[in-house]
């Protein structure tokens, strides 16, 4: 549906309900609506014409309007359109009406808001804290413009409450949030009757850093420097995704050279991350050699990194505009010969994977992500597209020089760990053919362009497919070239949720193995 059809369409059902609506950047329709009509027209976006609800947020626009908003983000991904529905909330009302019983994938914004804006979801089934935990002073909201940033609370001892799940023979048991190895901190909360898995709640935000709150007033230069800090491992996507925010605010294109190197990047990211995964994934089956194959490989990536940028993280290689500096000239015969000594590795490997058969035995059938609930959640990425979901932001909403390469985007519909893996091997395999594309099609020339000043107040999104699935950015514009708001949803944010989906109805010793096959992010996550 094209956006003048659905804007007709929207006005003939709901003519009493739409405010104002506005295009911007090419493909962002933005409507306003009345408060009260929001669960009708969220659940008929949703429901009737089945669009993604991609994200959720608040923003406190006292200052603007005197009112908050919320912003419910969709997406019709056969059109490349996003649909962003505003509504507004008066100081004196101070709630919303849910939509999670309609649009399950809400639920998490919906308590999001509730922690940092104070704004209350009626009707939520359950609203209970999800960013602050339960030491966390009540009436104290973090994302209010009136909240200091320096400033400290004070905090008292709570117990966190968790479901419970009752029965004859039931119990639980607590993992976490301290863990053995070095992963960040994160508490589950496990409810079993015998050995199945009943129920698992996943209690997380203890990294949380803060990070839109810091990027109020902060210039458009060094906030690029905090998005590159969300998520070590999808450093990369996550400074682009606010790079195109920008440079669509800024009205710039970006040189050609720059795009397809911008490609290059983000693909030694994807490969970089899907080998730690798969060699995390054989590791916790005990299968050795096969890990230290991957992790081997991994090393290999690192040092092509090291080599173009001399950061392995891939810090400072964006800037708004394009690139840093050129990074590419005269190193191409040595990249190519570095991927080519990956792909015949990973060629090799995955033979003698596939012909061990207690390895895939061990895999099939564990952790099982169905597809009704992958679309319901929207699960993103690898998880997604293990379970039925084709989506990938490189083909429904093409970003930097991926419009102009060849490549498939791999697709399962088993869901479970084996499914996840085939995804994340596929990938390694066609980041590798992309990256070879870029070197051989990439056009000489520039490789940034000049920001003219920005107004304030403009908003824009910026969209990449990380490494764990479609990463979404938000930004508008504040006085002086700063910041005024910055929204990050990184798909950890959508995939947690998922994974304890996944993990019902098996094991407790699979649950490793079944974390690992996501690998979702915590820092990602706890912003």
């Amino acid at each position: 549906m094209t956006i003048i059809k659905l804007k007709s369409n929207l006005l003939d059902i709901f003519p009493d309900d739409i405010h104002r609506s506005t295009l911007i950047n090419d493909n962002e329709f933005y409507i306003q609506v009345d408060s009260r009509s929001i669960v009708k027209i969220c659940t008929y976006l949703n429901g009737e014409l089945g669009y993604a609800l991609l994200t959720i947020f608040a923003n406190d626009e006292r200052t603007l309007t005197g009112k908050y908003a919320i912003y419910y983000g969709f997406a019709d991904r056969k059109k490349s359109q996003l649909i962003i529905i505003k509504t507004e909330i008066a100081p004196t009302a101070m709630s919303f009406q849910s939509i999670s019983a309609k649009v399950h994938a809400a639920s998490s914004y919906e308590r999001e808001i509730k922690d940092l804006f104070g704004l209350i979801p009626l009707g939520h089934p359950d609203a209970k804290r999800l960013v602050l935990h339960g030491n966390w002073p009540n009436g104290i909201y973090p994302l209010r413009k009136d909240y200091d940033l320096h400033h400290k609370p004070h905090f008292s001892k709570k117990e966190t409450k968790f479901k419970k799940i009752t029965g004859e023979g039931v119990f639980e048991i607590p993992v976490g949030p301290v863990h053995a190895g070095i992963i960040e901190p994160g508490h589950f909360r496990f409810s079993l009757a015998g050995e199945p898995i009943l129920n698992l709640e996943a209690q997380l935000y203890y990294v949380h850093k803060g990070i839109e709150k810091m990027a109020e007033s902060m210039s458009i230069e060094k906030c690029f420097y905090l998005s590159e800090r969300i998520s070590g491992d999808e450093t990369f996507t996550n400074s682009l995704a606010y790079c195109q925010a920008i440079e669509k605010i800024a009205g710039v294109e970006v040189p050609p050279r720059a795009e397809y190197m911008r490609v290059l990047f983000a693909e030694l990211e994807r490969l970089t991350s899907h080998l730690g995964d798969l060699a995390g994934i054989c590791l916790d089956v005990a299968y050795g050699f096969a890990a230290f194959q991957f992790r081997m490989m991994r090393g290999w990536t690192y040092l092509i990194a090291d080599d173009l940028c001399g950061m392995r993280f891939l810090r400072s290689v964006n800037k708004p505009g394009g690139l840093r500096m050129e990074f590419l000239e005269s190193k191409e015969k040595s990249l190519i010969d570095q991927l080519m000594k990956i792909k015949k590795e990973l060629e090799d490997t995955v033979v003698i994977i596939k012909q061990n058969t207690m390895f895939i035995d061990r895999v099939e059938n564990t952790g099982i992500l169905k597809s009704a609930i992958a679309f319901d959640l929207n699960a993103v990425g690898p998880g997604g597209r293990a379970s039925g979901i084709s989506h990938d932001v490189r083909k429904n909403f093409p970003y930097a020089a991926y419009d102009k390469l060849t490549f498939d985007t791999p697709n399962y519909v088993d869901g479970d760990v084996n499914s996840r893996m085939r995804v994340k091997l596929d990938e390694c395999f066609i980041s590798i053919s992309l990256m070879l594309q870029v070197i051989e099609t990439m056009p000489k020339g520039p490789i940034k362009e000049s920001l003219p000043k920005l107004l304030s107040h403009q908003v824009a999104f910026g969209m990449t497919e990380a490494p764990r699935g479609e990463n979404i950015h938000w930004i508008m514009t504040g006085e002086n070239e700063t910041i005024f708001r910055y929204k990050i949803r990184t798909p950890s944010f959508c995939n947690w949720p998922a994974l304890c989906y996944a993990v019902s109805g098996n094991i407790v010793p699979d649950f490793p193995l079944i974390n690992k096959s996501f690998n979702l992010s915590y820092a990602g996550n706890d912003l």
